[in-house]
């Protein structure tokens, strides 16, 4: 009968044992940067089966980079658990988006809260995802150097331009709704109406229904001529020439009224017609009307005002005046041999009379 005390010796691993099997785990996580990925796979081979022969075929194809052993599995897990974060945050990014929706905000404070909401739940959801994954990020140190380096030039514009979207939302200058003007470095104007603005660019849309894509950063170091930031009321210059022999007080009359005429002018502040210039074809006039929804445009507002003066000058028997030019012809020698070479050149062409036989 032996010993139980000698057998409890025997089986008990010595300390030398004990410290290989603790340097042996260590070893193995240091070699491992997703840990999340090694705990998942010993819980699903320790329940065996054709789930856990594949696993372990998976872990089996593997690549060494650096110190770390990077396998197949792993790259599964990593896209998994990728998916599931992006999800899951994608749908409280939207559920954050209807709450805001339903409360007193306004349409700049609630993008605005929309946009910070949206980039906690993404930094939380990375954090998160890093954390389930046991990502060890002293083994991803071999790429912080260069490759960090180009990231941040990289993406240099992309902060600058959120940072400059929130300031927009902030300081309300520009703001979903408002009708702009913006003047590029080459002196190039862009008129239309602002349907968003997103974290990297401003969704601009013009008359024609051409949507640009304008980046934040532009929006506050170019010239941006903003029609709606106090006020949505706008003034519309149409010029207009009447002929010199016409009576002012007459045709002032009929611009007032082909003014008046058209719907979107408002009648406070009421159109008014000044006394532009006396110009070569005519008398210049400037009629001033106002509209208060400049993103319905403004151009087919001056075309009814004109449209409708056209048919007024016309009932009223009023032409449009035409260029005008006086030659005067001075009496010199040239002046004469030339009108002799055009009579002469015109009798030539003057057909005579055939004679008459006896």
């Amino acid at each position: 009968m032996s010993n139980p005390v000698a057998r409890m010796v025997m089986a008990s691993p010595t300390p030398s044992a004990t410290a290989d099997s603790a340097a042996h785990r260590a070893g193995h996580a240091a070699d491992q940067p997703l840990a999340g990925a090694d705990g998942l796979k010993n819980a699903v081979t320790s329940r065996g089966g054709f789930l856990s022969d594949l696993v372990d075929t998976l872990d089996r194809l593997a690549v060494q980079v650096g110190s770390s052993r990077v396998s197949v599995w792993d790259f599964v897990v990593l896209l998994f658990v990728l998916a599931l974060v992006v999800s899951v945050a994608w749908g409280a990014s939207r559920l954050s988006s209807r709450i805001l929706r339903s409360t007193g905000l306004d349409q700049t404070q609630r993008l605005l809260t929309e946009k910070i909401v949206s980039l906690l739940i993404w930094t939380i959801a990375i954090l998160v995802g890093i954390d389930v994954l046991g990502i060890d990020l002293t083994a991803l140190t071999v790429f912080s150097g260069a490759f960090g380096l180009a990231i941040g030039f990289g993406l240099q514009k992309t902060f600058g331009n959120l940072i400059a979207g929130i300031i927009l939302l902030m300081d309300k200058s520009i703001k979903p709704g408002d009708v702009i003007t913006i003047t590029d470095a080459g002196g190039m104007s862009t008129f239309g109406q602002i349907r968003r603005i997103g974290i990297r660019a401003v969704s601009l849309t013009t008359r024609d229904q051409k949507e640009y894509l304008i980046p934040n950063e532009n929006l506050m170091i170019n010239q941006v001529e903003n029609w709606s930031y106090s006020s949505k009321n706008v003034r519309i210059q149409v010029p207009v020439v009447m002929p010199y022999a016409t009576d002012i007080e007459r045709v002032e009359q009929l611009m007032l009224e082909a003014a008046r005429s058209v719907k979107r002018v408002l009648t406070a502040p009421p159109p008014t017609v000044w006394l532009d210039s006396f110009a070569e074809r005519g008398v210049s006039f400037v009629i001033h009307v106002w509209i208060t929804d400049p993103e319905e445009g403004v151009g087919n507002v001056r075309s009814d005002v004109l449209k409708t003066l056209w048919r007024l000058m016309r009932d009223q028997g009023i032409e449009v005046p035409y260029p005008q030019r006086d030659l005067n012809l001075r009496d010199t020698e040239t002046m004469r041999h030339v009108i002799a070479a055009l009579r002469g050149t015109h009798q030539a062409h003057i057909p005579t009379d055939p004679p008459i036989s006896t």
